[in-house]
């Protein structure tokens, strides 16, 4: 299915698992350590010259010109690489290579120096030149020039009018910079450096520091190797051990990866849906092993990854490698930035035959409000009409709240009262896009149909709140913008960024639709560690002065500790089981963390949290959560609230609870406060009025695939 937007064609792509890669032949990737030759051009620099000629012709070498022979002589000198200069023994049938730096070169003459003079004088002395090697990607251009002069400094050259093209490696080795090693077998770990890698293989050297030995490295079993730069650790694996020297100080290994896949994440039955964007996408990003800039072609991506090709005899991405820093770049000049891993890479072919490799990346982390844009551009390819914090019409969605009965007349009284104020911090979350906040709208020429919002409110959980459609569209527009909260949930729970663990959401248990939802995927799913609901008493509470006199000393409120928290959470696994206690930030060592309230105040919006424990006879009777934030931020305000939570009711008494209410009500600057009271049973038992009953609905985002499964079936029969 093809969509178009922003001048960017989408096409829809059905979901994929992670493919197993396909062995390679590793002989033909791989080095002759301690040279720069691989076995290829070992084994053709040490056959006689017509040996040598006769390879060529079977590779089709083609000729090269003189021109372009300097050309490539003086790009090599530019970026202070070096050529490959062939010499053979004046009486042995052995050659040996040596590096030399070619001069910027004009005409016939090319002048070099030796990139190393140890021991080259006795070299000269039993070696000749036979010919020279220009490295030129995945092929060797072979020159046979005339020696004008070779001295312990460097060797001068005349160039002849053609020379040839031959095979090289199969795949290129990239040279690497700044890498460390630990190689890892059985509680041993030599380190080292990262010399270069292919896809299939690295080169590695280590040190051994004594009493350190090489013999303690056996070749017959496999090793795990740690790859880092100065900032983090980069790539890990187990590898098989291809080939070594043997030095006794440092030795050389080549070393064969064992997996092309990794499982990042707990396998998922529900995946985000993946799209084709034409013109596809890059990624830029500088290898963290060669440190240079990489572009690569996107074939599919979606809010949690996406997958790339590249040349499989140049690749570099490797299964299991962090990517710190990546851009994702479109054609209209939309940019995403990300932290990234591979997660697979397998073998494809394209129209052309060519040999390619499908690799793909599972996002790590991303800046938040460059993950909505990326969310919002995916969702519109979905479907048209669905939007992602997209510009509002804040008359019309006022206009949308009222007719859909979203705000009806008791709720208005509240809303009324503090109209002004209410305006202006719709007017912040709508118009400034604050990373604490998102809205899915599902709107059709201009007119909104659905709505539905959620705000970060805990540390690691968003509140789901304001859901409404008009009755028009109830069946479409109310579970399209569920489904868009869904979507998100799964693109956005593994972002550290994001701090997505739990969603919740309010409501009460008479209302059909939010029941049959949230409420029926609580039965459905049966696990309270996965999705959980616990029901509040729900009543405004009016300020009014309490006497301390009125309460005996042996009742004491006081900021809550560690140990009152542990005690909250035994009662709460006795009485529940759910997710309350996580969801709400109430967990023991926690209680002075609160980061969120400092991102809050950074964006212009208000929240703050207060605890209390309520005692008597030093015997924990209720914990009291103070939530202040900003008025209207929850249409019902209830994340302007007290939440009070009884552990023991013995000799606790309504007037208690009031006397309690009247001194944290102290925190909160209106006079009428939402309380929210549990357990109900408690409100029933001392008589207290209450107004209504408000469930509190929880999901454990690790669970989504559970919750899904429920809402797509829910979804076909509605």
């Amino acid at each position: 299915m093809e969509k178009e937007q922003n001048g960017l064609k989408i096409i829809k792509i059905n979901n994929e698992a992670n493919g197993q890669e396909i062995g390679e032949d590793l002989q033909s990737a791989s080095t002759d350590i301690g040279s720069e030759v691989g076995e290829q051009e070992k084994k053709a620099l040490s056959r006689p010259a017509k040996q040598r000629y006769d390879l060529r012709q079977q590779e089709k070498g083609k000729e090269v010109s003189k021109t372009l022979l300097i050309n490539k002589l003086n790009y090599t000198n530019f970026q202070d690489k070096t050529i490959l200069i062939n010499l053979r023994h004046a009486k042995y049938d052995r050659t040996i290579i040596l590096h030399a730096k070619p001069q910027p070169c004009s005409g016939d003459r090319l002048d070099c120096l030796w990139a190393e003079t140890d021991g080259i004088q006795q070299k000269l002395k039993s070696y000749k030149l036979e010919s020279f090697f220009v490295p030129d990607g995945q092929k060797l251009i072979l020159v046979e020039p005339e020696l004008i002069d070779i001295s312990e400094r460097g060797i001068s050259l005349n160039l002849p009018h053609t020379c040839y093209e031959v095979s090289s490696r199969k795949r290129i080795r990239h040279a690497c910079q700044g890498i460390t090693v630990q190689l890892i077998q059985d509680s041993i770990i030599f380190s080292g450096s990262l010399l270069d890698f292919s896809a299939v293989s690295f080169h590695i050297e280590l040190i051994s520091s004594p009493p350190q030995t090489f013999q303690w490295i056996n070749p017959e079993s496999t090793v795990n190797i740690i790859l880092s730069d100065e900032q983090e650790a980069l790539y890990t694996g187990e590898c098989r051990i291809i080939r070594q020297t043997w030095g006794q100080k440092t030795r050389k290994f080549v070393l064969e990866p064992l997996e092309y896949s990794i499982q990042r994440y707990k396998p998922k039955e529900y995946r985000s849906t993946r799209q084709a964007v034409t013109p596809a996408p890059d990624i830029i990003f500088k290898h963290p092993f060669t440190q240079k800039i990489t572009t690569l072609k996107v074939v599919d991506l979606s809010g949690s990854g996406f997958s790339v090709k590249e040349d499989e005899n140049n690749a570099v991405l490797l299964p299991g490698m962090i990517l710190p820093f990546l851009e994702l770049s479109f054609a209209n000049g939309f940019k995403v930035r990300c932290k990234s891993q591979v997660v697979y890479r397998k073998a494809i072919d394209d129209e052309r035959g060519d040999s390619l490799v499908k690799c793909g990346l599972a996002l790590l982390d991303m800046d938040i409000q460059h993950h909505v844009n990326l969310v919002a551009l995916l969702h519109q390819a979905d479907d048209p009409n669905s939007y992602v914090c997209s510009q509002v019409d804040l008359d019309a969605l006022w206009d949308f709240f009222f007719e859909t009965g979203f705000i009806y007349p008791d709720k208005y009284e509240f809303i009324q009262r503090n109209k002004e104020q209410i305006k202006e911090t719709y007017e912040k979350l709508y118009t400034r896009k604050p990373n604490i906040a998102r809205h899915f709208i599902y709107q059709d020429k201009g007119q909104i149909f659905g709505h539905m919002a959620m705000v970060r409110f805990y540390e690691n959980t968003w509140l789901i709140h304001h859901h409404a459609a008009r009755k028009s569209a109830l069946n479409r527009a109310g579970l399209v913008v569920l489904n868009q909260i869904g979507n998100f949930t799964y693109d956005s729970h593994r972002l550290y960024s994001l701090h997505m663990d739990f969603l919740i959401c309010y409501y009460r248990p008479e209302n059909k639709f939010p029941d049959r939802v949230f409420g029926g995927a609580v039965r459905n799913i049966k696990n309270r560690k996965g999705c959980s609901v616990d029901s509040f008493a729900y009543f405004h509470y009016r300020k009014k002065n309490h006497n301390k006199s009125e309460i005996p000393g042996y009742w004491e409120l006081s900021e809550i500790n560690d140990e009152d928290l542990i005690e909250l959470e035994n009662y709460y696994e006795h009485e529940s089981g759910g997710l309350m206690l996580n969801a709400l930030n109430l967990e023991p060592g926690k209680s002075g963390h609160d980061e969120l309230s400092k991102e809050f105040r950074k964006l212009g919006f208000k929240r703050e949290k207060f605890l209390f424990s309520l005692r008597k006879n030093d015997v924990l009777k209720a914990v009291i959560i103070v939530n202040i934030s900003d008025i209207g931020l929850n249409l019902s305000d209830l994340t302007n609230s007290i939440k009070v939570i009884v552990l023991d009711s013995d000799e606790f008494s309504k007037d208690t609870l009031y006397y309690a209410l009247s001194t944290v009500s102290a925190k909160m600057d209106q006079n009428e406060i939402p309380v929210l009271l549990f357990p109900v049973t408690y409100a029933d038992s001392v008589s207290m009025p209450y107004e209504k009953v408000y469930n509190l609905w929880i999901l454990n985002t690790q669970y989504s695939d559970n919750y899904f499964r429920y809402t797509k079936r829910l979804l076909r029969f509605v």
